[in-house]
């Protein structure tokens, strides 16, 4: 397994000086995904291993605040809780990105006290679930979301917002799901240029639309803010 590392990020961990460590390999297929190499498990620009990993985290003690794990699918690979651990046991504060698909292990790595933060993805309302992720894994998300809503843990919900894959109903519809939450944020697309399918220019979102969503959101969630504008 390669890992893929930004050695400073002041975005990835709102509040703290961070590193991101990318784990490459990921169980859906989004079709506006703008990293299709880590979707797909291949190498990530100047791989790293999980020892070369380990010893980096050792060398920034005392200079990063905290750590953040994303992918692909952190939570596909057992590494992820191994790394977890160390950099808990190092001093880092540590946030976990996930989609949700892996319920079993979102718990584990928030039982053993090793994670401080998880964001996790909303991709859309239950009904158009299969088509924006291109999976079939509603039941896991829906198993993560109950497990989140219910935990101690700081956690966040997010929605990578497109023009063409969302509307206004089906926010109407993530609110009532994820009513009680402690935040959600709406994420606004941005064309990378490289997407896993086609032309990403056609999932571009208008202003105006984010901050419609948001007010739909905000009748059940009083915490949902607008990111990327």
């Amino acid at each position: 397994m390669l890992f893929g590392l930004q050695k400073l990020t002041l975005l990835d961990y709102p509040g703290n000086v961070a590193c991101t460590i990318f784990c490459s390999g990921c169980n859906f297929r989004c079709p506006f995904c703008h990293n299709p190499d880590l979707v797909f498990g291949e190498s990530v620009a100047s791989g790293f291993s999980f020892s070369e990993i380990l010893s980096f985290l050792e060398t920034r003690v005392k200079k990063l605040d905290g750590v953040c794990i994303t992918g692909g699918e952190p939570l596909l690979f057992k590494e992820t809780l191994q790394l977890a651990e160390y950099a808990h046991n190092l001093g880092y504060k540590v946030k976990v990105d996930t989609n949700g698909s892996r319920p079993e292990q979102l718990a584990e790595i928030v039982e053993g006290g090793y994670v401080d933060y998880i964001a996790m993805d909303i991709k859309n309302s239950p009904e158009k679930y299969e088509m924006t992720s291109g999976s079939k894994m509603l039941d896991q998300v829906r198993e993560s979301v109950s497990y989140l809503l219910k935990s101690k843990i700081n956690y966040e919900f997010r929605t990578t917002v497109t023009g063409t894959l969302h509307e206004g109903s089906d926010f109407e519809e993530i609110g009532k799901w994820l009513t009680g939450a402690k935040r959600y944020f709406l994420q606004k697309y941005v064309d990378s240029g490289s997407v896993l399918n086609g032309d990403g220019a056609v999932f571009k979102v208008n202003n105006a639309l984010m901050y419609k969503y948001q007010k739909i959101v905000q009748k059940y969630i009083p915490s949902v803010s607008v990111r990327g504008i």
